[in-house]
């Protein structure tokens, strides 16, 4: 049911608890190591999901890993874990309460996709409501809670609007508040094809004018549209998504360093030592020694 690659990090498929709703799972933390254990799964181990995780803890700390950094998730906080980034739980599970919603991305409508910062670049990182923002948030989790536990009340197609909505609301909420703190640039078409391409092809590709006689447009739209959206060209944003991906893998793997380059299609060790060392200031060792607290 789950694969294991990268030797370490679990690929996720969503798979719902049996009589769940469709796309959707609302379930309390300390649920969480069990549900896990059922699919032959450590939530403390790495992961990557194809489907978002909400996190919101009510008492006690939660510390994870995601790509790579330690993020503490306090009391009333919320973290938003998108697919594809790589975590893991590191403490808290045992201790803490709180509440996670899992929720396949097709669930939501493209109007609520589009408002809500949902598609890369998003901002992230946990996110701490104030008082009066937390309110309305928590409103809006406790509505959604409710209908998530209304099997029976609704026709289950009226069921599943109403969580839809309520879902969009809540995302509509916490989207508000991320890109506030965090800033959010205009996402245009060619951005996302180039984003799209990025992901399926960096392994293949390191240069920009590949991506742009793929998607029929020009290097310079596609500099143009990353700036806009990202504040950095299209080079950059290419080379920093390389550099995401070798540092999953060198924090979250034991795969050696030449394996890690090769990987990500570089030829060489020294090509690809040369190319972490140029954009990170250290070398992929380096990296990996400091990351895990032994450099």
């Amino acid at each position: 049911m789950f694969k294991i690659r990268q030797q370490g990090i679990a690929e996720v498929p969503f798979r719902p608890a049996a009589g769940a709703l469709p796309g959707l799972e609302v379930l309390p933390l300390s649920r969480l190591a069990g549900r896990a254990a059922g699919h032959g799964l450590d939530p403390r181990s790495p992961a990557r999901a194809d489907f978002h995780h909400l996190l919101t803890v009510k008492e006690g700390i939660v510390r994870l890993t995601v790509d790579g950094e330690s993020l503490p998730v306090l009391p009333s906080a919320w973290l938003w874990i998108r697919p594809e980034q790589v975590y893991r739980f590191d403490e808290g599970l045992e201790s803490a309460q709180g509440t996670l919603i899992f929720f396949q991305p097709g669930l939501l409508d493209p109007a609520t996709i589009a408002a809500a910062s949902v598609d890369p670049p998003f901002p992230w990182g946990p996110l701490l409501p104030s008082e009066e923002e937390a309110e309305p948030i928590d409103r809006t989790l406790e509505l959604l809670m409710e209908a998530y536990k209304e099997t029976g009340a609704l026709r289950l197609d009226a069921q599943i609007e109403l969580i839809r909505h309520l879902l969009s609301a809540l995302v509509l909420r916490l989207s508000h508040l991320y890109v506030r703190e965090q800033g959010a640039g205009d996402v245009s078409e060619a951005f996302r094809a180039f984003h799209a391409a990025v992901e399926r092809d960096y392994a293949e590709s390191r240069t920009v004018a590949d991506y742009a006689r793929a998607l029929g447009y020009s290097s310079r739209t596609l500099t143009r549209a990353c700036i806009a959206t990202t504040g950095v060209t299209a080079k950059r944003y290419l080379d920093e998504r390389i550099i995401l991906e070798a540092r999953r893998l060198l924090f979250h793997t034991q795969l050696p360093t030449s394996a890690v380059g090769k990987r990500l299609g570089f030829p060489t060790p020294t090509a690809f030592s040369k190319f972490f060392k140029h954009h990170t200031g250290e070398t992929p060792s380096d990296y990996r020694l400091r990351a895990s607290g032994r450099g």
